[in-house]
């Protein structure tokens, strides 16, 4: 594998990432907030953006939907599409804010595939490779490329698909351990990801259900992998990924966040959205994230429907403190 000297590192091309662990791409999550949250806990691990339309980059480079402040390194932009030209052009305009451009070759979702983009991707390895090849050639950055094991349980080639990935120059790949029919169903299968140990000379991460430092590490022995790709597990606590890196670096296992620690991070994640979008926006584009934080607690379905339908910010957080009160009486 092209890794370097130190266990803890993975070379991505010309790119050191100092971490086993890098955040996954969630549509409408990984946002530059979240990622400036999640920084302020890791300095190391790499950061992934959320996915990007490539048409709609290029027909508003300017347009907010990549911002970054250039504190974010390293970070890779992801990019979706089908179209060669287009999505070259979307890297490039991408070029001066990323450390590594990531292109989307496995989001399952049903209006990304009938639109010939993410993972339908599998199903016409030409093209997929064609598009590599023409962001390769627009980019002097890494290029790397997240995908699933297949289309389907009987159509499970993302052996060969890594292999051609690679062919065309990427120099990395993240496998998302179902097949798209599974969507997020199901179990994630970490043994059939180890199918990709000695079959490419290009690190790849691992993901699905890596949910706490215990898992990420039995994921890294199970797949084989040279890293873990941190998705869902980290809607709801910013302290995940450094929670990982701490138990794969030093073998020191800090606890979970305790119901007060989490609420004193959703008051700041929700502080931080609404002084990017605004109040009314903020509190809005927040609402997804409130089960994350106060799952599996005592009146939790009570408490998230009264914080979705809150807009008044005073209000919203005399309910946290309500929450973090009535815990402490239990």
């Amino acid at each position: 594998m092209q890794t370097t000297e130190n266990k803890n590192q993975i070379k991505i091309g010309n790119v050191v990432i100092n971490s086993k662990v890098s955040l996954a791409p969630l549509a409408g999550i990984t946002d530059f907030v979240l990622r400036q949250l999640i920084r302020e806990y890791s300095s190391t691990c790499l950061l992934t953006t959320e996915m990007l339309s490539s048409e709609a980059l290029v027909q508003r480079p300017d347009a907010n939907i990549a911002y970054t402040n250039g504190k974010e390194e390293p970070a890779a932009f992801q990019i979706e599409g089908h179209k060669p030209d287009l999505m070259a052009r979307s890297a490039k305009i991408l070029e001066d804010r990323a450390t590594i451009i990531d292109i989307n070759m496995g989001c399952p979702i049903k209006k990304i595939v009938n639109g010939n983009d993410g993972c339908s991707l599998m199903k016409n390895p030409q093209l997929a490779k064609d598009i590599v090849v023409a962001v390769k050639e627009s980019v002097k950055i890494p290029v790397t490329c997240k995908f699933r094991l297949g289309w389907s349980s009987d159509t499970k080639n993302f052996v060969e698909f890594a292999q051609l990935m690679q062919e065309a120059g990427v120099s990395a790949v993240t496998v998302h351990g179902r097949t798209r029919s599974q969507m997020y169903a199901g179990t994630a299968d970490w043994n059939e990801i180890s199918k990709l140990k000695g079959e490419i000379d290009i690190p790849y991460f691992a993901n699905g259900d890596i949910i706490s430092p215990e898992t990420a590490k039995e994921c890294l022995e199970i797949s084989k992998a040279d890293g873990v790709a941190i998705g869902r597990a980290s809607m709801g606590d910013l302290s995940i990924i450094h929670r990982i890196e701490k138990y794969l670096n030093e073998d020191i296992l800090i606890p979970e966040p305790t119901l007060e620690e989490k609420i004193k991070m959703l008051k700041k994640h929700l502080d931080f959205q609404i002084s990017f979008r605004g109040e009314e926006t903020g509190i809005k584009f927040f609402r997804k994230f409130y089960p994350t934080y106060i799952r599996n607690i005592r009146g939790g379905g009570e408490y998230r429907h009264r914080l979705v339908t809150e807009l008044n910010y005073n209000n919203i957080v005399s309910i946290l403190n309500e929450i973090v009160a009535n815990a402490g009486n239990e």
